[in-house]
């Protein structure tokens, strides 16, 4: 008679200790989909090892070991994730304002006022740095779309610049051609 099935083996393990493993998860989770995250990821562990879960009343006290680890590891990557925004949410802080001091002719009120579509597009090239074909391939389209979809982003960019005050010639001769609709 060979070694047991793991299959037949995770099974047994798994109907044996589901309830005590649930209850023990319940109580230290912050909710219940945070429960049953846990309680899945640690019977994922022991599927995966399989061969380290001791034999008998052992294999309870291992997965509850298991399921202690993961419930750490959730808390420390909460406690991460919490201090990373606060972190972002200081520099965003400070970045907004010094964009305030950097922004007085109002080229950012004109931008939001323009489309959804129209900031994306003109954010991916201009931030991002993307190329046509590379916004083709972030928006799922063809790079003669992205091209014509530019060009019109641009100009209502333009007329928007316009309209509000903003003085175009000193972007040049093709930017004031875009706001009077001669490009």
């Amino acid at each position: 008679m060979g070694p047991p099935d793991p299959k037949q083996r995770f099974e047994k393990i798994y109907e044996a200790h589901y309830p005590d493993l649930l209850a023990y998860v319940r109580r230290r989770a912050d909710s219940p989909d945070d429960a049953a995250d846990a309680l899945a990821e640690t019977f994922t562990t022991a599927w995966r090892r399989m061969d380290d879960i001791p034999e008998g009343h052992d294999a309870r006290l291992w997965l509850y070991g298991t399921a202690r680890r993961v419930l750490a590891n959730r808390r420390r990557e909460e406690t991460r994730q919490s201090a990373l925004a606060v972190r972002l949410r200081a520099e965003l802080t400070v970045w907004a304002e010094n964009a305030v001091e950097d922004d007085p002719d109002g080229v950012r009120a004109a931008f939001r006022r323009l489309s959804p579509g129209d900031r994306e597009l003109l954010s991916l090239v201009s931030w991002e740095g993307l190329s046509s074909e590379e916004v083709a391939k972030v928006l799922g389209c063809s790079r003669g779309a992205v091209r014509l979809r530019l060009h019109r982003a641009r100009k209502r960019l333009a007329r928007e610049l316009t309209s509000a005050g903003y003085d175009m010639t000193r972007y040049g001769s093709r930017a004031v051609a875009l706001a009077k609709g001669q490009l």
